[in-house]
């Protein structure tokens, strides 16, 4: 029979054993977490493990999240032109032409968000207004907004010296696309309108960018129609400030598939097409070649609704309007590379101010 004081030894044995298991099992499972997570865990009080805190995905997405800067826009503001070039992949397929104001508050808003440069384009700019709503848009830019680069891509056959007379003093560049030094290569991909030569326009508008002090650029898209040709020697004579040269691009509902206004097919070219294009105008120092790759989500593209166009999926899906949802919401859906528009040189000496040319 036990004693009292053999009762009272027993239970403390007893109570400083559980004490002790309780310590072990709490041990045993910090190592057991450390060991399975890989993750360092605090010394904290018997019984209460701390775990790392998991972020929510909306954490998650918001820090990964870089707010991409429009620092060059195109500005497709119409969608009208008249050529029939057979590989456009900006057609026809709306008249729309926002309000000059609401073209101006959106414009407005795009510098504040850091565009520096904006390039108006369609469709034919010059068609709208007879060149009047371009213009207008053009001096608001360069005196309202001050940017620093105001640029313009056409056809090149509504132009007149008249338009440069009252605007040419806020443009920095403009582009006029040619496609081939051969006035019938031309016609027959659409480049043309009635008996009017493309080339002899093209020459107006070259001399013209020079006694209004204007940087003159060339775009050429390579398809199967030119794709032999050598113009090293037209090029080199016109000297245009930059050469874009863009290998032929099918777009999803604009020059290919269902409710397209082109056929584009038959333009297409392979890479390596593009490369002997390239490779036979070398010695072309102005030469800027884009190859589809490079085109495709390497421009921040603005439609005639002010929408941004993401390219990605090889057709245009739009953004809401950035005059109902602001800048910063609908370049999340553009599509934008921004390293890729730095890597194809989409940033250069775009201010006729620091390009110091010999006018």
């Amino acid at each position: 029979m036990l004693t009292s004081n053999q009762v009272g030894f027993t239970a403390m044995l007893m109570q400083f054993c559980v004490k002790n298991v309780h310590s072990f099992l709490a041990a045993l499972l910090r190592w057991v977490f450390m060991l399975v997570s890989g993750t360092q865990v605090q010394q904290t009080p018997v019984g209460r493990i701390s775990r790392p805190k998991t972020r929510t995905k909306e954490q998650k997405e918001g820090s990964s999240t870089q707010l991409t800067t429009p620092s060059s826009v195109n500005y497709h503001f119409t969608r009208q032109c008249n050529y029939k070039c057979g590989f456009c992949f900006h057609t026809a397929k709306t008249s729309f032409v926002v309000p000059i104001e609401e073209a101006k508050r959106g414009l407005r808003l795009l510098k504040d968000a850091g565009m520096e440069k904006v390039n108006f384009s369609g469709g034919e700019p010059f068609l709208h207004e007879r060149g009047h709503f371009l213009g207008e848009l053009v001096r608001y830019c360069k005196q309202e907004l001050q940017l620093p680069s105001v640029s313009i891509v056409s056809n090149g056959s509504l132009i007149t010296e008249t338009w440069f007379q009252k605007y040419g003093d806020h443009l920095d560049i403009l582009a006029v696309s040619c496609d081939s030094f051969n006035e019938d290569t031309n016609k027959v991909i659409g480049r043309g309108q009635g008996r009017k030569s493309h080339l002899d326009k093209l020459h107006k508008v070259h001399n013209w960018c020079r006694d209004y002090k204007v940087a003159f650029k060339i775009n050429s898209v390579i398809n199967t129609y030119n794709v032999d040709e050598d113009m090293t020697e037209q090029i080199t004579d016109l000297n245009p400030v930059r050469w874009k040269v863009f290998q032929c691009l099918l777009i999803d509902g604009e020059n290919a598939g269902e409710n397209s206004l082109r056929e584009a097919e038959k333009f297409i070219i392979s890479e390596q097409q593009f490369q002997d294009f390239l490779d036979r105008h070398q010695s072309v120092k102005c030469l800027v070649p884009e190859s589809n790759q490079k085109m495709r989500d390497s421009y921040l593209i603005l439609d005639e609704y002010m929408r941004f166009l993401d390219c990605r999926e090889g057709r245009k899906d739009p953004s809401k309007s950035i005059l109902d949802v602001g800048v910063e919401e609908a370049i999340k859906f553009s599509g934008f590379d921004e390293k890729m528009f730095l890597i194809r040189g989409g940033k250069y000496l775009w201010s006729k101010a620091d390009m110091k040319l010999e006018w």
